[in-house]
């Protein structure tokens, strides 16, 4: 058959072929796009309690994270209530801080959620020592955490909470021996994520303190897993910050109630901020190959 007859026979089909194989090949291309084997919401410094419609407020926040991200399952870095650790604050006003917690994490009931202890969510003003509400067993019990410090994996992703609410912000000596073993129990190259409440190593401490006082000597021990770990996530401080420092990522992710879920003050930059940083959470992306990304996010509620 001739060219011209062969083109003629094929009609529109010919058309069709090319014009559609385009976006076919668009599509394949998107399927071959590194994608993450997880994406995890870290929320940390809720202080939820009555007034200024905090828990409406943070089911609202809860929702749009739901909706805008789809993550797998979350993760809370403390200071979960608002505060129990004051020496004026009495047993009513711990559980119906931890009541409104519960009520308000009904929202995500189908995620896990995975907690470590904020200094503000112990009860050190009880009675006594073994009272059931004393300390950090307490909170623990009502984190729905097996202990105050913990691991997982999850994707080949592996996961350690810790608890630095210890002497000058630290790990005792049982959990450092706990987590150097830890690490080094890990099968070489496994990516590693780290939460404590407090910062560990960053720009936020700087200003504000309530940074790690071991930060020197867990950088020492990161140092000799730099296979394995890869970004340690804090709060407390209420302020974004993202440092790297060899090789490992290490970001203070604000506060979900920013000012306390007030309005500020002079030094706040805009409405609800603490100092320069808005309330809000962060999204975390993780790579098969131990890559990440970590977005802040403003939530305007």
């Amino acid at each position: 058959m001739k060219r011209r007859s062969l083109l003629k026979a094929m009609g529109l089909s010919a058309g069709a072929a090319f014009t559609t194989g385009l976006p076919a090949l668009a599509i394949a291309d998107r399927t071959n796009e590194k994608k993450p084997v997880l994406t995890v919401a870290h929320i940390t410094d809720v202080h939820i309690r009555e007034g200024d419609d905090a828990p409406e407020r943070f089911k609202t926040c809860l929702k749009q994270i739901i909706q805008n991200h789809k993550p797998d399952f979350f993760l809370n870095g403390g200071d979960s209530i608002n505060d129990a650790s004051y020496d004026n604050v009495v047993r009513e006003q711990v559980t119906k801080q931890w009541a409104i917690w519960d009520d308000c994490i009904k929202v995500i009931d189908k995620y896990e959620l995975k907690s470590c202890i904020g200094n503000h969510d112990t009860w050190w003003k009880a009675p006594n020592q073994t009272d059931e509400m004393y300390g950090k067993p307490y909170a623990v019990k009502r984190l729905k955490i097996p202990n105050r410090y913990y691991s997982f994996s999850k994707n080949n992703w592996h996961f350690i909470i810790l608890d630095g609410n210890n002497s000058k912000i630290s790990l005792d000596e049982e959990q450092y021996k706990w987590l150097a073993q830890e690490l080094k129990g890990l099968k070489p190259g496994t990516p590693t994520l780290l939460m404590s409440h407090y910062p560990i190593l960053g720009t936020t401490q700087v200003l504000v303190g309530g940074g790690h006082s071991d930060c020197k000597k867990l950088k020492d021990l990161f140092y000799q897993h730099r296979d394995k770990v890869k970004i340690c996530l804090s709060g407390h401080n209420h302020l974004s910050d993202d440092t790297s420092y060899n090789g490992v990522r290490y970001c203070c992710n604000g506060a979900m109630s920013g000012f306390w879920w007030g309005k500020g003050d002079a030094e706040s930059a805009g409405p609800g901020y603490y100092l320069e940083t808005p309330p809000g959470y962060a999204i975390l992306k993780l790579y098969a190959d131990g890559s990440l990304e970590n977005e802040y996010f403003p939530h305007g509620i």
